[in-house]
């Protein structure tokens, strides 16, 4: 079987088809693809924009039809997937791809060798690709046709007659408007280019991922025309496709990014210094990979993207990942900013789960996003120990949560009697467990859930310590948290498993295996015992625990899944119930590192366990990103988001707790 090397290693081709590289530009843009150059995915594109107006993520540039013409014939370096072929088929000619200042493939056969590389820039929508002629007998003509979408990343394109086929024509490219309201996209090139225009529509593209999901997988883009330049040996060419005009030399302009990147290598390593020497080759991959989740939105906000391709920022996500990627990887600026912007849009005590461009559109339809808050600013606090910003900028906010919350607020939030928080209804999914398949809850956890009364424990007992040192006084009984902590005992303690119920509603536990209740163990302020904690982490462990995180469900339950597949309701499905999840890593590590009787003992043994994990976000994609989700089966396959924040963020954080 032909093998591509990837980075350092040798990968089969057909393995190779399934391995995903991604760009990102910092304002919410990113261009993304399979490392042989075959798109797979309806998301998959040179230029997926981030726009004001109007407001979404819209993939403009698919891609190029690429090719190299000499006397020997047309050779092709790009590769498409149609109904029953692949053509052209220019992987057969990659023998070569790395990402390490950009996504780089490298092509040969017996009459050249080409280098092809792409590059987003930070803070434009603007993608660049620069082709290098690096071995060659005579001048090769490169040909590109490019192809356009111009439709939103969730959809696919149809042919249609609305598209505006002209063309400006200047002297290193060329501008069009396809559609009234969409930006105009601007090619520019060497000055020596040639421009022939023939409109055409290229049909039924097949996206064989998209066919995995059970989605609608064929399209149709168009092309405007070819571009045609001629490339001497060593001699390399830019082509630049971008929203706005722009009279930069390319070259200046590449050389420019490059050296941002490397400006921010250094920044990484620098970041990394504290961690011992056998941690640096992970943790740097990983805090490279950080940074492109975090970002501004077309409207100004910084923001974190929950992950790549299909997600936006949402509010649990943001804080749940917010402490790994900016506190705990040198950005803590950054981290302040997110934190106030999210804490702006608190409203009845609730944060936001989705943010929507418009704020009148924000979804509070989370209880735990408002915990999380609590979670975030004591890790800011741990970083930091600015007092002074938690007081100005984020102790209004918590006040704020903290007397919705008792009183009651929107979606049957409340404390009851005993200080315990409810949550929900029948109809409602509030945890972070809210998959729904066929309109029905998968995991009901309305009621009193585990993990949002460890977080509630813990924000209420952060709280009072905040105000002990402010010198404030606090609008509850002294005795709130001790009745919270004796009341959170005889609702999820079981005795006979050593380990805590999933929730509580209608005067029933839940009983299930799962892996929430590791929250009470790894906060700072945990309503339990020494010995209990103990045996959450050793039910954990046992059950749950595999190479590439937690799963969602231990496999004796009748009801695990163990594979993560088929339609987006089968997905839904097995979502939570067996499902494993990278993020809850950091917490496991947390809590183990809390009654570990050695500490350096139990990091090494569980970075020996993780180490699959680990060594697939060096070499899969990234290099260093980390998906959303693998299965709960051996061999565990990755799946979902190819680039997810909380994967990530949690294993920086985990890297910093064994530091």
């Amino acid at each position: 079987m032909r093998r591509l090397l990837i980075g350092r290693n040798p990968l089969p081709l057909e393995e190779a088809f399934q391995c995903e590289w991604l760009e990102t530009n910092g304002i919410g843009g990113y261009a993304s693809g399979t490392v042989v150059g075959c798109r797979t995915r309806k998301y998959h594109g040179l230029l997926v924009a981030s726009l004001a107006s109007p407001p979404g993520r819209f993939l403009l540039l698919s891609g190029y039809e690429e090719s190299i013409l000499s006397r020997q014939g047309e050779t092709w370096l790009s590769c498409h997937q149609y109904p029953g072929v692949f053509h052209p088929d220019g992987y057969r000619h990659l023998i070569a791809f790395s990402k390490e200042e950009c996504p780089t493939f490298t092509y040969q056969t017996g009459n050249f060798r080409m280098i092809r590389q792409i590059l987003l820039l930070q803070g434009e929508n603007t993608v660049l690709v620069r082709y290098t002629l690096q071995q060659a007998n005579t001048p090769f003509t490169l040909r590109l046709k490019p192809l356009l979408a111009f439709r939103d990343h969730h959809w696919l394109k149809t042919e249609d007659s609305c598209i505006r086929t002209a063309v400006t024509l200047q002297p290193d490219g060329f501008s069009l408007s396809p559609y009234e309201g969409m930006p105009s996209l601007h090619f520019r090139t060497r000055s020596a280019c040639a421009f022939h225009a023939h409109p055409d529509w290229y049909r039924n593209f097949e996206y064989a991922r998209e066919v995995e999901r059970g989605y609608e997988y064929r399209e149709s883009l168009f092309c405007p025309g070819t571009l045609e330049m001629t490339l001497k040996p060593g001699e390399s060419c830019i082509v630049s496709a971008s929203t706005s005009p722009d009279n930069r030399p390319l070259q200046g302009t590449w050389s420019h990014e490059i050296e941002r990147r490397h400006d921010e290598s250094r920044d990484i390593s620098a970041a990394c210094r504290p961690a011992p020497e056998s941690h640096r080759n992970y943790l740097e991959p990983l805090l490279r990979a950080g940074r492109q989740f975090l970002i501004h939105t077309p409207q100004g906000r910084p923001a974190i993207i929950a992950g790549y391709p299909w997600f936006d920022d949402w509010g649990r996500d943001t804080l749940i990942s917010l402490p790994g990627l900016t506190f705990c990887s040198g950005n803590p600026a950054m981290g302040v900013a997110i934190l106030q912007s999210v804490g702006s849009a608190e409203k009845d005590g609730l944060i936001p789960n989705f943010f929507a461009a418009n704020p009148e559109h924000h979804a509070y339809n989370a209880v735990d996003a408002s915990l999380w808050y609590f979670r975030a600013v004591q890790q800011m606090l741990e970083c930091t120990g600015d007092y002074n910003t938690v007081r100005e900028l984020f102790w209004p906010v918590m006040r704020r949560i903290l007397a919705r919350f008792m009183a009651g607020t929107r979606n049957d939030i409340f404390m009851n009697g005993d200080g315990l928080l409810h949550a929900g209804n029948h109809h409602t999914q509030l945890t972070w467990m809210d998959a729904k398949s066929r309109g029905t809850p998968v995991t009901p956890r309305h009621g009193y859930a585990v993990e949002i009364n460890a977080l509630w424990y813990n924000a209420l007992c952060f709280s009072a310590s905040l105000a002990r040192h402010f010198e404030v006084a606090l609008p509850w009984p002294e005795d709130l948290t001790e009745r919270c902590r004796l009341a959170f005992n005889r609702m999820f303690w079981m005795d006979e498993s050593r380990s805590l119920a999933d929730s509580y509603a209608g005067g029933n536990q839940d009983c299930s295996t799962r892996p929430n209740q590791i929250v009470a163990v790894s906060v700072p302020f945990s309503p339990l015992e020494k010995q209990q904690q103990a045996g959450v982490v050793e039910k954990v462990r046992r059950e749950l625990l595999t190479p590439y995180g937690l799963r969602t469900l231990a496999p004796s339950d009748p009801a695990y899944c163990g594979r993560y597949e088929g339609s987006q309701e089968d997905r839904d499905a097995a979502y939570h119930q067996g499902t494993v999840w990278p993020w809850l890593l950091g917490h496991y590590a947390e809590a183990l590192l809390r009654v570990a009787p050695d500490r350096n003992s139990a990091a090494s043994d569980l970075l020996a366990t993780l180490k699959p994990l680990l060594d697939h976000g060096i070499r899969a994609g990234g290099p260093g990103q980390v998906p959303e989700v693998f299965d709960g089966d051996p061999p565990h396959r990755p799946n979902g988001c190819i680039a997810q924040a909380w994967s990530v963020a949690e294993l920086i954080r985990m890297f910093t707790l064994f530091r």
